[in-house]
């Protein structure tokens, strides 16, 4: 078996498994918790508990007015490298035939100066968010293992894969193997590291909102 048949049969396959599993075992997991229900009563004009989570998952979209310009900087740059890499993932040719392939779902591509286009401005975001966490004192503080691995977990796909398209560095077989090798990482990292807010961010601020709403508190 070569390394290309090793990385898009067994490793993406195994990869794949572990990702369903775990998201699965990570949801489940939260959402089997044991709950108290709240004897309190809620503030006069308190919004109800949907209206409260879905408020403050708007409202967390965007940075406060009174936050600095270094707090603006991450969120338009996590915006901009999130679209980058739903581009690539979504908007990338050889993609769509994967997507159609495993949900039998396909829409057209995009042209590949896009890609491309997307692929550099992607990894500039990457690194962009890199510096800044290095050079934050407060976040260089509050950074551990997880966050530089799950940085380069999501930044390697991406560079391997315009490598790939690029031809450069090794033969295309090599360099799609190792592709898609980075992407099988990525699978088997996701339920485990900092990429699960992906699903997380959803449930956890909804939930923060309707509980602070129910006490009149704007988050």
């Amino acid at each position: 078996m070569s390394l290309l048949d090793f990385a898009r049969g067994p490793a993406l396959n195994w990869a794949m498994a572990i990702f369903v599993l775990g998201v699965l075992w990570r949801l489940g997991a939260l959402l089997m918790l044991p709950r108290m229900r709240d004897r309190s009563a809620p503030r006069p004009g308190a919004p109800g508990a949907l209206k409260g989570g879905l408020g403050a998952l708007v409202r967390h979209m965007w940075v406060p007015k009174d936050f600095g310009l270094t707090s603006r900087f991450s969120l338009i740059n996590g915006y901009i490298f999130h679209l980058g890499l739903a581009v690539i993932v979504f908007g990338f040719a050889q993609h769509i035939l994967v997507i159609e392939g495993l949900f039998g779902l396909s829409w057209p591509g995009l042209p590949t100066s896009i890609i491309t286009a997307a692929s550099f401005v992607t990894l500039a975001s990457l690194i962009a968010a890199l510096v800044r966490r290095t050079t934050s004192p407060v976040l260089r503080t509050i950074s551990t293992l997880n966050d530089y691995f799950t940085w380069l977990i999501t930044f390697l796909p991406v560079l391997t894969g315009l490598l790939a398209v690029s031809h450069l560095g090794a033969r295309y077989e090599t360099l799609l193997a190792i592709h898609l090798l980075s992407i099988a990482a990525l699978l088997i990292w996701f339920p485990f590291g900092k990429l699960m807010h992906a699903f997380l961010v959803f449930i956890t601020r909804t939930q923060t909102g309707a509980f602070y709403g129910r006490r009149g508190v704007k988050i």
